[in-house]
This record gives C-alpha cells, sequence and structure tokens, in this order.
C-alpha cells in the first residue's frame, strides 16, 4: 500500500475550496517550568498541490528533528512571504491559574488570531479544541501527518527552546537548556536542592504542595467538628 502523503488532508480541502489552510501545533504541555507556546502556519496552495521547496525536505513532527534541523526550517519558514504564521504564548501563571489544558487551547486561539487573514480551516494536532470553531479537523499524532501542523510544531517548538535559553541564563542551577523545563533526573534534582525558581508552574507534580490529609482517628479540634457537622 503506497504511503499516505503528508499532505493529504491540505489537498482534500484545497480541493473542496478552501485556500487558506492552517497547521496548528503546540509545544510545552508537560514540562514543569515556563510556558506553553502555539503557532499557526498556512502554507500557499501551489506548494500544497506541487509539494515543499526543498529547503523543507525532511519535515516532519519536531520532536523527530535534530536541532540544527529545526533551527534550520525555522529560519526558512519565517522567511517567506508566501508563508502566512502566528506564533503565541501563555506563560506560568496563567498556566497555574486556568490550567494547562486551557492554557494551551488559549495559545491557540492566540496563535490562529495572528494570522495575516482568518483561516478557511484548520488542522489541529491531537484532540478538538473547541474554542478554534467548527472549520476545524483534529488528527492524532497529526504532526507526523500533516506538514502543515509539522511547520506548526518546528515554529512552536524553536520558539520555546529559545525562550527557555533565555531562561537558563536567569536560572542557571536549573540547566533550563539542557532540559527545556521537562521533568528529568537533573531538573527535579535541581528542584529538590534549590527548591522552584520564579518560572515554575506551582499547580504541576512533584513542585504542587500536597492537600493536607485527614485522619480519622486523630481528634478534631472545634472549629473543624462544627465544619464537619455542616
Amino acid at each position: 500500500m503506497p504511503a499516505v502523503s503528508r499532505f493529504h488532508f491540505e489537498r482534500e480541502l484545497l480541493a473542496a475550496g478552501c485556500t487558506r489552510i492552517a497547521g496548528v501545533d503546540e509545544a510545552g504541555r508537560g514540562p514543569l517550568a515556563g510556558p506553553v507556546v502555539a503557532a499557526a502556519v498556512i502554507f500557499p496552495a501551489d506548494w500544497i498541490r506541487d509539494g515543499l521547496p526543498g529547503e523543507l525536505k525532511g519535515l516532519n513532527d519536531s520532536k523527530q528533528l535534530t536541532e540544527p534541523q529545526r533551527d534550520a526550517f525555522f529560519e526558512f519558514l519565517v522567511q517567506q512571504e508566501v508563508v502566512a504564521f502566528g506564533i503565541a504564548g501563555v506563560d506560568h501563571v496563567t498556566i497555574d491559574r486556568i490550567n494547562i489544558l486551557r492554557a494551551t487551547h488559549r495559545a491557540m486561539q492566540d496563535a490562529v488570531a495572528k494570522l495575516s487573514a482568518p483561516p478557511a480551516h484548520l488542522l489541529v494536532d491531537g484532540r478538538p479544541v473547541p474554542e478554534l470553531g467548527a472549520h476545524q479537523t483534529a488528527l492524532v499524532k497529526g504532526d507526523a501527518r500533516s506538514y502543515s501542523i509539522a511547520a506548526a510544531s518546528v515554529l512552536a517548538k524553536v520558539t520555546r527552546d529559545r525562550l527557555m535559553l533565555d531562561y537558563d541564563r536567569q536560572f542557571p542551577a536549573y540547566g533550563f537548556a539542557g532540559h527545556k523545563g521537562y521533568g528529568t533526573a537533573g531538573h527535579l534534582a535541581a528542584l529538590a536542592a534549590f527548591g522552584p525558581c520564579a518560572i515554575h508552574r506551582r499547580s504541576f507534580a512533584p513542585i504542587r504542595k500536597p492537600e493536607p490529609e485527614f485522619f480519622p482517628n486523630e481528634p478534631l479540634a472545634a472549629t473543624q467538628v462544627r465544619a464537619h457537622q455542616g
């Protein structure tokens, strides 16, 4: 069976009359520190019909690429006048306030809003995002199935990685340059030694403080008794 083209979904939409198709993806849902970043990318219709330019040969899910590959794709994409893109982030404070899922969806909304003109349809990595409206197709592992989503994943990851390099210079004890905020052994050891810094997500385990436990065999204070009796 022949491999499915990574422009399969874009070409179907193009044939149906959609000429502005945006791939949408995020980077940074899982880390213990820093922002979540999303990007939206619209390729020109002739790239969708005829194939990517040679400079984008090997474009894939950003996690499957080396850092030099991601950087090269990023620089090429952002310099092309025919490529429309938007990039947006939501910081750790907002993540703690509204939770990581809502923060991710907000970053995606903001990235789409930054496009030069509204897209006709969105190809979204993962599950549907209600905030993005009805004109979307959610693709599980979409960054490996759609070039548009793959491009968005590259823009989001490179942008976030560069932000974490800046944070590494501000907070050198945590090793952000190496792990980008993910919960590696070295990062956890730094947290144990120094505690969280200004950009850590306080709502994430193991940073989040456990809730006090209630032991029914221990006597309760008078105020606690009244509270439990309702």
